[in-house]
């Protein structure tokens, strides 16, 4: 069971899927006319920064209490357009896993290396305003975008349902569906980047990442995105189950012994919380030895 909720939950929300959804939301937001840098801070700062901290203290349900009326409207929009299409990727995804073809695929692409490396990840133009937009950042003023954290709960909320569809438990549901997601994993992303985060994860989870991030990017983008920008009825039903999930109170019960501290990570140049356990800090692209 364990086995298969890792390997699952790091293809969709803790690593897949938060890396294909903010480049959705990136494009999104500039296409809007937002400038680069404010895009980015609406879409990746406001998971690593507001949305995460706020889950990770006082769960989901505060970071839609805690909105303006308008700012419900926008995420309960964002939410339930996002929570079906996202949830399709995720059952695609455990049974890959379950079936032992997605574990297949990592050895066969271990076994391409030599011929195709792994490449980098985060040497686009949107992760390098990211660089920028770190290097000025400034913690008390990120914002917290109803768009960006409804379409954000929704593919975490889908992670979580396949997880519970399929028999597991409520502790592994809540570690790899939410725990390490906003404690563990995004605050890498916080620290340096989309590559930070991936890269510093095991072969498996950088391989995983790097196939099923797309798949998100586009079915966020191709069908939840349009069907809000061009008004369609969208499942409502599906936010009034998110607002009575019974994992709120799962959550609520693992947070009662959450450490007193966050994880320290340092930014560019600061190697602070990296290299415990051997942590790579490099990005390699060779098969380990």
């Amino acid at each position: 069971s364990e086995y298969k909720s890792d390997i699952y939950g790091e293809r969709c929300i803790l690593l897949g899927a938060v890396h294909g959804m903010t480049e959705a939301l990136f494009r999104r937001y500039t296409r809007q006319g937002m400038d680069p840098e404010e895009a980015f801070k609406q879409s990746v700062e406001s998971i690593t920064g507001n949305i995460s901290k706020t889950i990770s203290t006082k769960g989901m349900l505060t970071v839609y209490n805690q909105l303006d009326d308008a700012g419900k409207k926008i995420f309960e929009e964002a939410y339930a357009a996002s929570f079906k299409p996202a949830m399709d990727v995720c059952i695609e995804i455990y049974e890959d896993v379950a079936s032992g073809n997605e574990i297949r695929s990592v050895v066969q692409a271990g076994s391409r290396f030599g011929r195709f490396p792994m490449g980098k990840i985060d040497g686009t133009y949107m992760w390098k305003v990211g660089a920028e937009v770190r290097a000025k950042r400034d913690e008390a003023n990120i914002p917290l975008n109803p768009f960006t954290a409804g379409v954000y709960c929704a593919t975490m909320m889908a992670t979580i349902e396949v997880l519970r569809e399929k028999g597991h438990p409520y502790s592994e549901i809540c570690n790899e569906s939410i725990i390490e997601a906003v404690d563990s994993l995004n605050p890498y992303m916080h620290a340096r980047g989309v590559a930070f985060m991936v890269d510093n994860c095991s072969y498996t989870a950088r391989l995983g990442s790097r196939k099923w991030a797309p798949r998100f990017d586009y079915i966020l983008e191709q069908q939840a995105f349009v069907d809000i920008d061009e008004g369609r009825v969208i499942d409502k039903e599906a936010f009034t189950k998110f607002l009575n999930d019974p994992v709120h109170d799962a959550l609520a019960t693992c947070s009662t012994m959450r450490p007193s501290v966050d994880i320290s990570v340092g930014g560019a140049g600061d190697n602070t919380g990296v290299g415990a356990g051997q942590a790579r800090t490099e990005f390699r692209s060779v098969s380990a030895s």
